[in-house]
């Protein structure tokens, strides 16, 4: 019975209200390996898809979960029905445009503004 209990049977919801999974992972899995798990199997199809880890961001009970904790620490008492399947939002967070990139490198140019009263 405690190897069930370490298993978890998670799917993944997109922003497009379509699923990946559900699939079961142990409890020890780090929330990084899910979302390598997310970039592996994401839709071909879908545009603005995610490049790397980074771009993905899970929430699961309302909070966004962190790349160095595993399910079983994030796991919610309230929330998690044993034996059910937990759904987690998925969502890409788009990478830098190059005009943004190209604007952060560029140094500030001081400006003086002078005020007379």
């Amino acid at each position: 019975m405690a190897g069930v209990l370490d298993q978890l049977e998670i799917k993944f919801r997109l922003t497009d209200g379509s699923d990946i999974g559900p699939k079961t992972f142990p409890a020890a899995t780090s929330v990084s390996t899910l979302k390598e798990s997310v970039l592996a199997q994401w839709p071909k199809e879908k545009e603005n898809g995610p490049r790397t880890v980074k771009d993905v961001k899970l929430i699961s009970a309302g909070k966004i979960l962190e790349n160095n904790k595993t399910l079983g620490e994030c796991q919610s008492p309230l929330c998690d029905i044993p034996g059910g399947v937990t759904t987690m939002h998925v969502v890409v967070q788009p990478p830098p445009l190059e005009k943004e990139k190209k604007a952060t490198n560029q140094p500030k140019q001081n400006k003086c503004v002078c005020v007379i009263l």
